[in-house]
């Protein structure tokens, strides 16, 4: 049973073409339990990241190859963490990435993350 939190709607966890993979946002959900396990943005964060990890390493790829990010957090006063924590997931060439303040997010979750991975 793949650790990677199913969908919770109508979509694909991840879709592959000739030469990228895109992958839905992913929530800070434990795809053991199903459920956001951490009120923190830390803990949360740290799992979207590791969330991350789990599809790369099913695609059989790595960070290295994450060239674009869209990251959706509901305060941006979290930055600093944010950063900080997404920052240690990756070497010195960080991919192209954009960050937004967000109202609310499903399973009223704190950060999502959507990327792109190059093959």
């Amino acid at each position: 049973m793949s650790k990677i939190p199913p969908a919770i709607g109508p979509y694909s966890t991840y879709r592959e073409t000739t030469d990228l993979i895109f992958v839905s946002g992913q929530l800070p959900i434990n795809g053991e339990t199903g459920n956001i396990e951490s009120e923190e943005f830390s803990g949360q964060i740290k799992q979207v990241m590791e969330n991350m990890a789990l599809i790369l390493k099913e695609t059989g790829k790595t960070f290295d190859q994450v060239v674009k990010t869209t990251c959706f957090l509901t305060d941006l006063s979290y930055f600093g963490t944010f950063n900080e924590v997404y920052g240690s997931y990756f070497n010195e060439e960080f991919p192209a990435r954009s960050a937004f303040q967000v109202s609310k997010l499903p399973k009223d979750a704190l950060v999502e993350i959507e990327f792109i991975i190059q093959k």
